[in-house]
């Protein structure tokens, strides 16, 4: 075909967008029940937005779309935390809301990179962002939320798994001391590893080309250049997960992929065996200057964040009953030249609650009839060039062959009356 969608994107199509509703529907409640309040930025922002300086992520440096307008730079976004922070101190929301402020948000974000399966060019991530707090106990309540969305759609087999980037301090350490390590194997390291030792040599750690390197296994923990406050800090987000009944993993090697992160990071994995590179459902972690670098005061903050494909394709395989489609409550059948009486008929029962569907056009009895199979039909009315001279219509329920004779102004209550009896 000469037109067709751009590679690394999608078309969701009307078969499939109910499993979308329902995965937001999730999210709203919880979202709701923790109290997180939606906001909603712009899909593409400042370069600097994203860009910021001596960051050593992929996504900056190799997986953005910048162009540029009028001698500006813009890129598309490719997360959601830059743009709330960024709207955060834009509106002063650190002046004018209860902190900590929590926000969540939903919407498509955009990479270049190899499409694969639920990893697109353009894709649809949820996330949330509680800024003001810092705390042990708020670190564990954001993974609580994701861990009960992830569970609320039927997804058992996951672990978490969860480390501590610990204060500045303890960074500054061991970051010194990463680099003394891997200077030597620097001919063995990666190309793009070589900018990681300069720019942030955690990020090695995270390196999927060098991950199996054996010089790997032997690279200084960050445990061991953790302060007595980064320890006991961590220590309590521990204790918290215990509080509310979370299993987890400390994982020493988790460094996560932004470089923003300071103390606590985890992801949420999936244990299933054939989840391979895919394993990673949600991630996230707290970070103490971001909001300072847009302009704000220093506040420290947590998120994380979840790939919405990913989410739907692991409760799909875990047998999440997504449910059908609603068909529609009312059809209405019109015979002969009656469509302007059927165009209100079909107003009456809309402005009444009532979901409802009709052929404006002239279409035979039984062409209509399996229009009105094909819309799963609760009920169907029938009105024809008699009826209206009559000013009534038959009403009947779909698959029964009885239908009664029903004044058109005591419709919509004989179709109550119905709904009620079969409560």
């Amino acid at each position: 075909m000469k037109y067709q969608t751009p590679r690394g994107t999608y078309d969701i199509l009307p078969d499939e967008i109910g499993k979308w509703h329902d995965v937001e529907r999730v999210i709203r409640e919880k979202t709701e029940l923790y109290r997180y309040r939606e906001i909603r930025t712009p899909f593409f922002e400042s370069t600097s937005v994203f860009s910021r300086e001596n960051d050593s992520s992929d996504m900056v440096n190799k997986e953005m779309y910048t162009f540029s307008v009028g001698g500006d730079s813009y890129t598309l976004r490719p997360e959601g935390t830059a743009g709330v922070i960024r709207a955060f101190d834009q509106h002063k929301l650190y002046g004018s809301m209860e902190l900590p402020a929590k926000f969540y948000y939903m919407g498509a974000m955009f990479r270049h990179e190899r499409p694969q399966k639920n990893r697109q060019r353009q894709f649809h991530q949820f996330g949330v962002e509680n800024i003001g707090v810092k705390s042990p106990e708020i670190d564990a309540e954001t993974i609580a939320l994701g861990y009960d969305i992830v569970k609320a759609m039927d997804i058992s087999s996951v672990k978490v798994c969860i480390n501590t980037l610990g204060d500045d301090e303890s960074r500054a350490a061991y970051r010194k001391a990463l680099k003394e390590y891997f200077t030597p194997h620097l001919d063995e390291l990666c190309s793009d590893c070589h900018r990681r030792l300069e720019q942030n040599p955690l990020r090695i750690l995270d390196c999927k080309v060098d991950h199996d390197a054996p010089f790997m296994k032997d690279a200084p923990k960050l445990s061991d250049y953790l302060n007595e406050e980064s320890k006991a800090y961590f220590q309590r987000v521990l204790k918290a997960l215990d509080c509310l009944g979370i299993p987890y993993e400390i994982d020493e090697r988790l460094v996560r992929g932004l470089d923003y992160y300071t103390h606590t990071v985890f992801e949420v994995m999936s244990t299933r065996p054939d989840s391979g590179a895919q394993a990673t459902i949600f991630g996230g972690g707290r970070y103490d200057h971001f909001v300072e670098y847009y302009g704000g005061p220093q506040m420290s903050g947590i998120g994380f964040a979840i790939g919405l494909e990913r989410l739907i394709s692991l409760a799909e395989e875990e047998g999440h009953d997504f449910g059908k489609e609603r068909g529609c409550d009312v059809y209405v059948i019109g015979l002969g030249d009656v469509q302007d009486q059927v165009l209100q008929v079909l107003s009456d029962l809309r402005h009444s609650g009532f979901s409802a569907d009709g052929s404006l056009y002239g279409r035979s009895l039984k062409a209509q009839f399996k229009s009105a199979d094909r819309a799963q039909a609760k009920y169907v009315v029938i009105l024809g060039e008699d009826e209206v001279r009559q000013g009534t219509v038959n009403l009947k329920r779909s698959g029964e062959k009885d239908q009664i004779s029903v004044k058109r102004e005591e419709l919509v209550s004989r179709l109550r009356d119905m709904e009620g009896s079969e409560r």
